[in-house]
């Protein structure tokens, strides 16, 4: 039920990798010892303009020693993309389980800009950035826990951006919906074998027969790569002027609008209820069309970080 997002810190190594300039990147991880696939991907830069650290961002202790050794404190791009995902019946997810989450994407983040934000604020610059989701703007089912993380991080991010922008501080947030990496094919076939005491049989069976299918026919039709996250990234970045929400992929953009066009939010939920569970045949049509119309050029026009 619980997984790390591995493919966080490829995304980095690849971002790092793609932007052209004189600038000194730092990546962290909390196990040093498993950063071989980060300095392959990272390739040349490694040792030359990228340091790895050691940090674990649900420690203030850790968080705190690894600014401290940065020269002088002097961070002047943030980017928050550690995360754990949570996914499965709510009945039978403990009270520590949803702690865990918290923990890391909401309360990581938090440490993490805290510990930044005063020497940005001082200098009168910086650019803070957060690896958000789709699901904080849209609630997606038995995704409870996480999607709650997500729209907690949001709801913070947008009073922050308020105020942070009153010290020439930029805020953005990117919002990726299915990204293709190990943890989310590592976590689909988990939850599949997982048995779920506490939830009663209908909604195991729910779970593992309908919401389970419907989620690999979206990623197999929607799911982006870390490079196309990364390429986001990297224009947010290098934007004069950047955008506070950066959806990566358009084809959620309708999805989200959706939500807002109904002050009630009956549409939304509605129509999620009847894609799942009335018109669930008619949804993986829908999904294998898109798949063969998002994939190679038109995929990269219809899917675009731009």
């Amino acid at each position: 039920k619980e997984a790390i997002k591995m493919g966080s810190s490829i995304m980095l190594a690849l971002l790092i990798k793609n932007i052209v300039m004189k600038q000194y990147f730092i990546a962290t991880m909390r196990d040093l010892r498993k950063k071989d696939r980060l300095v392959e991907a990272a390739g040349d830069t490694y040792g030359q303009t990228l340091t790895l650290l050691s940090l674990d961002v649900c420690s203030d202790d850790s968080v705190r020693k690894c600014i401290d050794s940065v020269k002088d404190r002097h961070i002047d791009i943030l980017i928050n993309n550690a995360g754990v995902g949570l996914l499965g019946p709510v009945e039978s997810i403990s009270m520590d389980e949803m702690k865990k989450v918290f923990e890391t994407n909401f309360f990581g983040t938090v440490r993490m800009i805290k510990e930044v934000m005063p020497d940005m604020k001082k200098r009168r610059a910086g650019h803070i950035i957060v690896m958000s989701s789709v699901m904080g703007l849209q609630g997606v089912v038995f995704n409870d826990v996480y999607t709650a993380s997500k729209f907690a991080i949001e709801g913070f991010c947008e009073s922050m951006a308020v105020q942070l922008l009153k010290f020439n501080v930029k805020l953005s947030l990117i919002e990726p919906g299915p990204v293709h990496t190990e943890f989310e094919t590592k976590m689909m076939e988990e939850v599949a074998k997982m048995e779920y005491p506490g939830a009663d049989a209908d909604t195991v069976r729910y779970f593992k027969d309908v919401y389970i299918p419907s989620s690999i026919d979206i990623f197999e039709a929607l799911g982006q790569t870390p490079e196309d996250i990364a390429k986001c990234t990297k224009k947010v970045i290098e934007s004069s002027r950047p955008r506070f929400r950066n959806l990566t992929n358009s084809l959620y953009t309708p999805i989200v609008a959706m939500k807002y066009a109904d002050e009630s939010g009956g549409l939304s939920v509605h129509t999620f209820y009847n894609l799942l569970f009335n018109f669930g045949s008619l949804m993986h049509i829908t999904m294998s069309i898109l798949k063969c119309l998002t994939c190679s050029c038109l995929r990269r026009r219809t899917i675009s970080p731009d």
